[in-house]
């Protein structure tokens, strides 16, 4: 099991293939696992790294508060581990989140950054969006992680014929420990990076949904403020991206990349 020991954890991690490093990290509650339908696809032409971040997957889930500014460390430290000076980012959700953090703190370690379906900020601004996480944190408590997971799996795969899907994501999400997630949970509510988005030089792409939870013109405000953006949108998709769908998604992001190896 590919296991380092960074800031009194071990993370662990996966590395396959070969080329420029492409790290992936994954969203809320999720893993490696999360990136099944890009290994094979970008492992050809790159060194694709994986990571579970803390309090997930297979990497220590330890007691205490969480921060994206901890996990964002946590990576970093994992990539001085690897002798990585700079990688290609890809984060999804919370792991944009991440992302955004670590453009922020260390933007030696960025050649580029992608943010799938996320945002430099998590602020509860409005009633209805303090009501949407007492929801989560009150069915958490009182029904469990599976429960949750069945919740958010009919938001992220509507269609019928998506019923394995569904099945999947629930049973990975039970697998999630409760305090971990609950912890990392509190550690999204309240970040922001947003008045430091002009700090980020790398080049960026902002991938999103046009169904996802946000709408696109959010995305285009992030496209906006950063210096170096672009903004593609991905027709008849949800949050999942990646998963729902891989073709469109790999395609998206293999033509960004391959358009910065030619300036």
């Amino acid at each position: 099991m590919p296991l380092k020991p960074v800031n009194n954890i071990n993370m662990y991690y996966e590395v396959l293939g070969h080329g420029e490093p492409l790290l992936f990290i994954h969203g809320l509650g999720s893993s490696t696992r999360d990136w099944e339908n890009q290994i094979d696809f970008f492992s050809k032409n790159y060194q694709v790294i994986l990571v579970d971040v803390r309090g997930h997957g297979q990497t220590d889930k330890p007691p205490g508060s969480y921060s994206i500014s901890m996990f964002a460390n946590d990576i970093a430290g994992l990539l001085d581990q690897l002798e990585l000076p700079s990688v290609h980012v890809v984060g999804i959700s919370m792991g944009g989140m991440i992302a955004f953090q670590l453009a922020v703190d260390r933007p030696n370690l960025l050649k580029s950054l992608i943010v799938v379906n996320s945002k430099p900020e998590f602020l509860l601004r409005t009633l209805g969006d303090k009501v949407k996480a007492w929801q989560r944190f009150t069915i958490l408590r009182l029904l469990g992680m599976r429960t949750v997971g069945r919740v958010i799996s009919k938001r992220l795969f509507i269609k019928p014929e998506q019923e394995n899907l569904r099945a999947d994501f629930v049973a990975r999400w039970a697998e999630n420990d409760p305090k971990a997630y609950m912890n990392s949970m509190k550690a999204i509510i309240g970040w922001s990076v947003q008045d430091q988005l002009d700090r980020i030089e790398c080049p960026a792409l902002v991938l999103t949904s046009d169904e996802d939870y946000s709408p696109v013109s959010d995305k285009q405000a992030i496209v906006d403020r950063l210096k170096h953006a672009e903004l593609v949108v991905i027709e008849e998709a949800h949050h999942a991206l990646p998963v729902e769908k891989p073709e469109a998604f790999n395609q998206a992001l293999k033509a960004f990349l391959a358009n910065l190896f030619q300036q």
